[in-house]
């Protein structure tokens, strides 16, 4: 199963504190163990919300909010995408993490396609499929350019 690992935000993060290097040796070093057992498929840190933006659809119409958005508690700072066996392995990985001082992780099942029983019709999967083996196709592209 996949899950999406999901860093809340800080006062720190939400003010573009970078961490410390110590803090960025131990999660490069946690990060390693990740990869190596195959378990890490992505992950990223976030710029703070004051560099984003949201989208409000409501009917036809599109609304632009320019962050920074409020309530911190709510807001991402990072995330790992991970492939484990299940949520208990996502949780034992997870307290290994090198995070202190109160900081907050959540750990959800990503969808699979098997999820969405008779309603993802053979088209519906087709279609993911291909949609999934071209951006591993342009990923590659983006690799040998790089």
């Amino acid at each position: 199963m996949r899950v999406m690992v999901i860093v809340k935000a800080s006062p720190e993060s939400e003010a573009g504190q970078m961490p410390r290097k110590e803090i960025l040796t131990a999660m490069g070093q946690y990060n390693d163990q990740l990869v190596k057992a195959g378990v890490m498929l992505a992950g990223e840190g976030l710029h703070p919300t004051m560099r984003g933006k949201r989208i409000r659809f409501e009917g036809s119409s599109r609304t632009v909010i320019d962050g920074p958005f409020a309530e911190t508690k709510e807001l991402i700072a990072g995330f790992w995408l991970w492939q484990v066996k299940s949520m208990e392995e996502a949780v034992e990985w997870l307290k290994r993490a090198p995070f202190d001082g109160g900081t907050e992780i959540e750990l959800r099942p990503v969808f699979e396609a098997e999820d969405f029983g008779a309603e993802l019709t053979p088209a519906l999967r087709a279609q993911e499929e291909r949609q999934r083996a071209e951006i591993e196709r342009r990923a590659k592209t983006r690799q040998r350019m790089a």
